[in-house]
C-alpha cells in the first residue's frame, strides 16, 4: 500500500473516532433531570424523526440535549424564522451519543432541524419562545466584558470578510486571465479568511453552499458552484477522465464566488453577536476541524487542508479569548485547561510548517494525522462545556 493510501485508510479510521471522541460528554444526563426547568429541552434524532421534548419555551438560556438514536452521523439546529439562518448549531452527533447545543434565545418563532447523514434540509419543526421575565444579575464589571467582547469579535469578522473579499478579488483575475500557477499559490492563503469566520458565514443558509460545497456532499440536481469547482480545475490529477474548464465557464465560477463574497462582506456589517454564539462559535469551528481538515476531505483536490485547519483554530481561539475574561471568573479552571489544549494543538501544527505554509496533507504520515487528530479531539470536549459556563 503506497503513503497516499496507507494515510487514507488511518483517516478513515480517525473519522469514526473524532467524532466519537467530540461527543464525550454522552454519559452525561439530560439537563433537565427531572426538574421539570421548561428551559432545558431533550431532542431525539432518529433516520425519520426529530422530537423536542417540548415546542416552545421561556425566552433565556435553553438547552437542547441532543441524543442520536438512529445509525447515522446526526446534527441538531435552531433556525430563525426564515429558516435559513442559523441561530445556534451541535454537529457531528454520532449513534448513540448524547451533546448539548446552549443558547441565549430571545422571544421569537423558530424552526428546529435534525439533519441524519448531516445532508438536506433536515427534519424540521416550529419552535416558539415566548416572553419571559427572567432576569440574571449582571455585575457592571461583567457588561463591561460582555461589550468589549461583542465589539471586538464583531471587529475581527468585519476584517477578515474585508480581507477574504480583497483576496478573492485578486484570486479570481489571476484564475480567469490563465495565470494558473498564482492562483494555486493564492488558494490557501485566501481561503484562510474564509475559513476563518467559517461558523459566521454558516449563519447565511443561502450563501454557503454556494460558496463552500464539496463535491462528495451535493444533493441530488444541486448545482455545484464556488471554491471547489475552482479548486478541482486548477488541481485535477485526483480526478479521473477530467475535462477542463472552458474560459468562458471559469468567467461563470469565478464571477459567481465574487459575487457571493461580495454579498458576505455587506451582510456581516450588520450583524451582532452574543456571547453564546460567540463561545458557541469557537466550538462550531473545532467540529469544521474534526469533520472536515483533521480527515483531509476539505481539500480534495488541492491537500491544503493544514492551511484550513490553522484558520479554523485561528478562529476558534480568537472568539475563545473574547469571552475568556468572563470565563475566568466564572471558571477559571476550564478557563486554563482550554488555553493549555490550544497551546497543545498550535504546537502540533507548527510542526507542519514549510515556508509562509504548511505541507500538503499527503505528505502527513498516519502517525501524524493521529497526534492532530488526538490533539482536537482534546480541545474539542471541554470546548463543549464553553458557552453554558460563560452564560451561568
Amino acid at each position: 500500500m503506497n503513503r497516499t493510501s496507507v494515510l487514507a485508510a488511518t483517516t478513515a479510521v480517525l473519522v469514526g473516532t473524532t467524532l466519537s471522541a467530540c461527543g464525550t460528554e454522552s454519559t452525561r444526563p439530560s439537563s433537565d433531570g427531572g426538574s421539570g426547568d421548561p428551559r432545558s429541552l431533550t431532542v431525539e434524532s432518529s433516520a425519520d424523526a426529530c422530537s423536542l421534548s417540548g415546542t416552545e419555551a421561556p425566552a433565556g438560556t435553553l438547552t437542547f440535549d441532543v441524543t442520536n438514536t438512529g445509525d447515522q452521523v446526526t446534527e441538531f439546529y435552531l433556525l430563525g424564522e426564515d429558516g435559513l439562518r442559523i441561530v445556534a448549531e451541535v454537529e457531528n452527533i454520532g449513534p448513540g451519543i448524547t451533546r448539548p447545543l446552549t443558547v441565549s434565545a430571545p422571544a421569537g418563532d423558530y424552526v428546529t432541524a435534525c439533519k441524519p447523514g448531516m445532508t438536506g434540509e433536515g427534519i424540521r419543526g416550529e419552535f416558539t419562545v415566548t416572553e419571559s421575565d427572567q432576569d440574571v444579575e449582571v455585575s457592571a464589571d461583567e457588561q463591561e466584558l460582555v461589550k468589549q467582547a461583542q465589539a471586538n469579535y464583531a471587529a475581527y469578522v468585519e476584517d477578515q470578510s474585508a480581507q477574504l473579499l480583497v483576496k478573492t478579488e485578486r484570486f479570481v483575475d489571476l484564475y480567469t486571465s490563465g495565470d494558473d500557477d498564482a492562483a494555486r499559490t493564492l488558494y490557501p492563503d485566501a481561503r484562510q479568511h474564509w475559513e476563518r469566520i467559517e461558523t459566521v458565514a454558516e449563519s447565511f443558509g443561502d450563501l454557503d453552499p454556494l460558496m463552500d460545497a464539496r463535491e462528495a456532499d451535493l444533493e441530488p440536481g444541486q448545482e455545484w458552484t464556488g471554491w471547489h469547482v475552482i479548486e478541482k480545475d486548477l488541481w485535477p490529477q485526483r480526478a479521473e477522465d477530467y475535462t477542463p474548464l472552458t474560459e468562458r465557464e471559469r468567467t461563470f465560477y469565478a464571477e459567481d464566488l465574487l459575487d457571493n463574497t461580495s454579498e458576505l462582506d455587506v451582510r456581516v456589517q450588520e450583524l451582532r453577536y452574543t456571547i453564546d454564539s460567540i463561545a458557541n462559535g469557537s466550538r462550531g469551528l473545532m467540529e469544521e476541524v474534526a469533520t472536515g481538515k483533521v480527515t483531509g476531505e476539505e481539500e480534495y483536490w488541492s491537500r491544503t487542508d493544514l492551511w484550513d485547519f490553522q484558520a479554523n483554530v485561528d478562529g476558534a481561539r480568537v472568539a475563545f479569548e473574547g469571552v475568556e475574561p468572563i470565563l475566568e471568573q466564572k471558571d477559571p479552571e476550564l478557563a486554563e485547561q482550554l488555553s493549555t489544549r490550544f497551546d497543545e494543538l498550535q504546537a502540533l501544527l507548527d510542526q507542519h510548517r514549510e515556508g509562509d505554509g504548511f505541507v500538503t496533507y499527503d505528505e502527513l504520515t498516519p502517525a501524524e494525522v493521529k497526534q492532530l487528530a488526538d490533539a482536537v479531539n482534546a480541545l474539542s470536549e471541554p470546548l463543549s462545556q464553553l458557552t453554558a459556563a460563560v452564560l451561568s
